[in-house]
């Protein structure tokens, strides 16, 4: 398996439907970064990676739906890296396996699944001591792999912009568990701004867990610098609607880029119509993260 590749490209979409809005709009291309370890994942994962290895783990432990990009790319990362890998997938199991599933599988990730109620307290030290008593050792890898080794991986995504170079305005990204905004926000410089996009409905909780990570990691970001754009979730997680589709195959054909609907489709389906409403002042300069997940397309 192939490394995955740092510094991903910056390129500029000049789409006709924001060019006369005063605006210029640039896309960090994480979805190049690998076939399956792809965008934030690996962002998130890497300094993960390296503290496993350090600590003398051979097993990764992570948790996920059955659809999660995140469980498809720890399998992945544990296969090219050496990792036996560990799945607990929230629900009963379905046979045949989708697409995500049958990836891990196939990557050698034993898939282990959780009755919901359970998976709600996943993170409580009684569930993870009754996983270590069943499976032996094991690195912890959060769901979604935010935790405070996420953050520096995120974090060189605004130092990979930088050294293009691009002095940007603004940084939008999809949030999911609030580990990539979070590492940005470590990263950005006085009068830069950045807004997160939930896919989830309700996502302002995230403010707290996005407060809580950068604690954690002793960074100290002003509220003033960043928000959260809790609009544009469609209906929730993994929801969509006809404007959502329409709006991505539009966006594709005229920039010839992918999106997928549960992130970055939202995202940037969010940014569009802040542009198109004057959110932002004319002759800004804005910068989407494309934060990958496109195997969703396959299933």
């Amino acid at each position: 398996m192939k490394q995955p590749i740092e510094n991903t490209p910056l390129e500029e979409i000049k789409d006709p439907v924001i060019t006369d809005y005063g605006i210029r709009l640039f896309i960090k291309r994480d979805d190049l970064t690998h076939p399956a370890i792809s965008g934030n994942k690996w962002r998130k994962l890497k300094y993960n990676l390296q503290q496993a290895k350090k600590e003398g783990h051979k097993t990764l432990l992570t948790f996920g739906g059955a659809y999660s990009n995140h469980i498809y790319a720890v399998a992945a990362a544990g296969l090219w890296m050496d990792f036996e890998t560990i799945g607990v997938i929230r629900g009963e199991e379905h046979l045949p396996l989708n697409p995500t599933l049958s990836f891990a599988k196939e990557a050698g990730m034993k898939l282990v699944y959780m009755d919901r109620t359970t998976f709600r307290t996943h993170e409580s030290p009684e569930v993870l001591q009754s996983l270590k008593e069943e499976w032996g050792d094991f690195y912890t890898v959060p769901m979604g792999g935010s935790n405070v080794f996420a953050l520096p991986g995120c974090q060189e995504i605004v130092k990979e912009i930088e050294a293009e170079p691009l002095t940007f305005d603004y940084i939008c990204c999809a949030c999911g568990t609030g580990g990539t905004l979070a590492g940005i926000l470590s990263g950005l410089k006085d009068g830069q701004q950045a807004i997160g996009f939930p896919a989830l409905k309700g996502g302002e909780f995230l403010y707290d867990d996005i407060h809580k990570l950068l604690e954690e990691a002793s960074v100290d970001v002003p509220s003033s610098q960043w928000t959260l754009n809790c609009d544009y979730h469609f209906g929730g997680y993994a929801k969509k609607k006809p404007e959502l589709l329409a709006f991505m195959e539009a966006f594709e054909e005229r920039n010839q880029i992918p999106l997928e609907f549960i992130y970055t489709g939202k995202m940037m389906y969010g940014v569009y119509d802040l542009i198109q409403k004057g959110y932002f002042p004319e002759g800004s300069q804005i910068v989407v993260v494309h934060t990958g997940g496109l195997q969703i397309k396959n299933g």
